[in-house]
């Protein structure tokens, strides 16, 4: 019932933009930002956010936004982000999880990760179906959004671009990352295995010649999966 009454904390329309706009951010956010964005009063904000806390959908912290320390740096401010945790809600109750970790054990201690990959890229074509392979990093970001991989343009210096995706799909160093991996709790177990999955799934529903490809560039709590423009790789 935990998980039930944690989703429905997200019902709330105001509570339900805060949310999505922490989750967004990918890094802590404080108070006045989260209210400014969802276009409501800090006290408003204050009160969403600290039932999100309470709802174990969101961790909060404090530190000082100013960037300064020591006298006259102000007093450290209240910073939200995601929780760590999953929530999930299935009537009636299902475990697909656990089958899903039987099956990842069994595949890698048979050694099926070449068949897994090749069942997964069949997969991503027949996902993308009859269309042409993905034709620039903004369509990218449209499909992988559509499949809960949360995902965000990054400049070549690790900077994510505040233009938007159709300015950053010209550069040919910006990279789409992913901040949610749709496979986290099974990859966490058998990364190697679920990790060659996600990418050769990724390979099918996007394309491998077309403009923009998919490869591994592992980073702590993303995807393991970046895409990229093809033309990045052309000496």
């Amino acid at each position: 019932m935990e998980d039930i009454d944690a989703i429905a904390a997200l019902q709330d329309p105001v509570r339900r933009r805060l949310y999505e706009y922490v989750v967004a951010q990918g890094r802590e956010v404080g108070r006045n930002e989260a209210a400014e964005a969802a276009g409501v009063a800090r006290t408003l904000a204050a009160h969403h956010l600290d039932r999100l806390t309470e709802a174990g959908l969101l961790e909060s912290g404090s530190r000082r936004l100013t960037g300064r320390s020591g006298p006259g740096a102000g007093r450290p401010a209240k910073v939200y982000t995601r929780a760590r945790a999953e929530r999930a809600v299935s009537l009636p109750a299902r475990d697909y999880r656990t089958a899903a970790e039987l099956l990842a054990e069994a595949a890698e201690q048979a050694g099926l990760d070449a068949g897994l990959c090749a069942a997964a890229r069949r997969r991503g074509e027949a996902l993308r179906g009859s269309t042409a392979p993905c034709g620039d990093l903004e369509e990218a970001m449209a499909m992988l959004a559509a499949r809960g991989y949360e995902p965000h343009l990054e400049s070549a210096v690790g900077i994510p671009d505040a233009e938007g995706a159709k300015e950053a799909t010209g550069d040919a160093a910006a990279v789409v990352r992913m901040r949610n991996c749709p496979f986290h709790a099974v990859a966490e177990r058998f990364p190697p295995l679920v990790c060659g999955m996600n990418l050769a799934l990724l390979e099918g529903l996007l394309g491998t010649d077309g403009p923009v490809r998919a490869r591994m560039d592992a980073r702590p709590g993303e995807c393991c999966v970046v895409v990229e423009s093809s033309k990045n790789n052309i000496d």
